[in-house]
């Protein structure tokens, strides 16, 4: 048998050194030491062999299999090597060439608007407020003022999950939140989605998105918010805008009013996008009810503030000139691609 094993040997160094390929060579190891192979048959009929006989074979058969495996590891190497010089050689690059041009994405035109906002408003000293979609009707509603026989309570206007959890119909529940849980002073602003039961029209959607903004401080009045929407419109949207207030009511400020901007586009002469009017509504705004501060824990004798909101979209189509809401969500490639 020993004559039997140096014959093997000889035959797979042969044949281990004349394999051109990986292949080949993970051929040669299959039939030496595969489960099947040449040394491993031997293993398992060494039980015809006497006891002194075993061990001798036994570890000459090892020693030949582990030389193998070396020799095949080496190899392998060498053939790999041998296979990436081959490429090199063949498999020429033409740097000079030019490459296929990558498509790079962009963000939608309401985040674009909302980050501006966001830095805007950090350049001022707020900080950026978040909350949940899905609130409890004492956020969305009584904190802010708004009781249970309001119009904008009504199921025609709300979505209700339940009779006490709506879908957020502002971001106004964030400030109720974070004026429930801060001490004055607050200056805050509230990105985020928002739901009511309208239409979808060119100018409506059951889900578009808000900014609110929120100022709790001592001795905060009405000029202290005009400064503030002035600086916002000037920075947002030119530095020659201008902002005009309409009394208006809201049932969480007192006073109230609607801000208007000056059409960026024509500066006020009177165009198409400001339908020759010479200006475009914008937000609603206010000083903060007492009454809301009282319910959201802050002493109204004491502490003041301001609040106003705006849809996302309307600033987009605004400042892009975009007529219809609908092509904000459309997800049309062609149209995004525009900003």
């Amino acid at each position: 048998m020993k004559e039997q094993i140096q014959q093997i040997k000889e035959n797979a160094i042969k044949e281990i050194k004349l394999a051109e390929d990986l292949k080949t060579l993970e051929d040669v190891r299959v039939k030496y030491s595969g489960k099947k192979g040449e040394l491993t048959l031997l293993l398992r009929g060494m039980g015809s062999l006497s006891k002194e006989e075993r061990p001798v074979i036994g570890a000459m058969v090892n020693e030949v299999r582990d030389e193998l495996e070396s020799l095949i590891v080496e190899k392998e190497k060498e053939l790999k090597r041998a296979e990436i010089e081959k490429k090199l050689l063949t498999e020429n690059i033409d740097v000079t060439m030019k490459s296929n041009r990558q498509k790079i994405g962009s963000l939608h035109p309401i985040m674009q608007i909302i980050d501006e906002v966001e830095e805007i408003f950090l350049g001022m000293g707020y900080q950026i407020a978040d909350g949940p979609e899905v609130e409890k009707a004492i956020y969305n509603f009584d904190k802010l003022n708004t009781p249970k026989d309001h119009p904008a309570r009504d199921v025609q206007d709300t979505f209700y999950i339940t009779d006490d959890i709506v879908l957020r119909s502002q971001t106004s529940p964030v400030q109720a939140r974070v004026m429930e849980n801060s001490k004055p002073p607050i200056k805050i602003i509230c990105p985020g989605k928002v739901y009511r039961s309208d239409a979808v029209d060119p100018t409506h959607s059951p889900v578009f998105h808000q900014i609110e903004g929120l100022v709790v401080d001592k001795n905060i009045s009405m000029a202290d918010l005009k400064g503030t929407l002035e600086m916002f419109a000037k920075k947002c949207l030119g530095k020659n805008t201008k902002i005009r207030f309409r009394p208006h009511h809201f049932p969480f400020t007192e006073p109230s009013a609607e801000a208007d901007v000056s059409c960026f586009v024509c500066g006020g002469k009177g165009c198409r996008v400001c339908k020759n009017e010479g200006w475009i509504e914008l937000l609603g705004c206010g000083v903060v009810h007492p009454n809301v501060l009282e319910n959201c824990g802050i002493d109204s004798k004491i502490y003041s503030g301001f609040a106003f909101g705006f849809g996302v979209e309307r600033i987009a189509m605004a400042k892009f000139g975009i007529d219809d809401m609908r092509l904000l969500y459309e997800n049309d490639v062609r149209f995004l691609k525009q900003f």
